[in-house]
């Protein structure tokens, strides 16, 4: 992981400062108690806590992700919500007063190590590499999402998503697989995310030319 740069942020793709090995991190957005990896983008007015996000991954804008570890060539549309934060339905009310209590003036201390903490703590969101998020999905605590999935926009996601799935709706369910069983085997035995920037460089004209079963194919050997 690198340091986070904190310097003013133009868009990475059209604006007058290109993506840079260091992270870029909007003037809008808030990152807090995070590693970001090289090659990242948070877009603005995003919002990383309690995170790690792996190489190439990139944020839009307007997101939020919580206690979650994004893998590399992760691709996160505008206003995701990973790990939205629970309530505790078990307690006489579901309302924040009773572990952030200086905020209502009702204590001298707020409880951040209580249950309610060390339970939405315990439920790490996991997605792998090579995953896209569509525009307004939410991934609910304690998901993994695998290599290679699509979520479609607007879904909210309740359960684990395999590998090569695209999932959509409320709640979220598998509209098909993005390759065929084979194809995934060999993408994964390939595994070019973990490639050396020279190597993806090198294959730059592959990555555009050939669907995945022709990149399988010649990269498997």
């Amino acid at each position: 992981m690198i340091e986070v740069d904190h310097g003013e942020f133009s868009d990475p793709w059209r604006g007058p400062k290109p993506m840079t090995e260091a992270p870029w991190i909007h003037e809008t957005a808030v990152v807090k108690n995070s590693r970001m990896g090289a090659w990242t983008v948070v877009g603005a007015r995003c919002e990383v806590i309690s995170s790690d996000l792996l190489d190439y991954t990139y944020l839009i804008r307007d997101s939020d992700v919580f206690n979650a570890e994004v893998g590399k060539f992760a691709n996160i549309a505008s206003h995701v919500r990973i790990n939205p934060t629970n309530h505790p339905m078990w307690r006489a009310t579901l309302h924040h007063f009773t572990y952030r209590a200086i905020s209502h003036f009702m204590d001298d201390e707020d409880d951040d190590n209580n249950e309610v903490s060390n339970w939405r703590n315990s439920n790490r969101v996991i997605i792998g590499p090579d995953v896209w998020i569509g525009h307004a999905a939410i991934v609910m605590p304690g998901v993994s999402v695998g290599t290679g999935a699509i979520i479609g926009a607007g879904s909210v996601v309740t359960k684990n998503v395999a590998d090569y799935t695209i999932v959509a709706g409320n709640p979220a369910r598998v509209i098909r697989r993005r390759v065929t069983e084979d194809v995934e085997a060999a993408l994964k035995r390939i595994a070019w995310w973990d490639w050396s920037r020279e190597e993806l460089i090198a294959a730059v004209p592959d990555f555009r030319n050939l669907d995945a079963a022709a990149f399988a194919a010649k990269y498997d050997k």
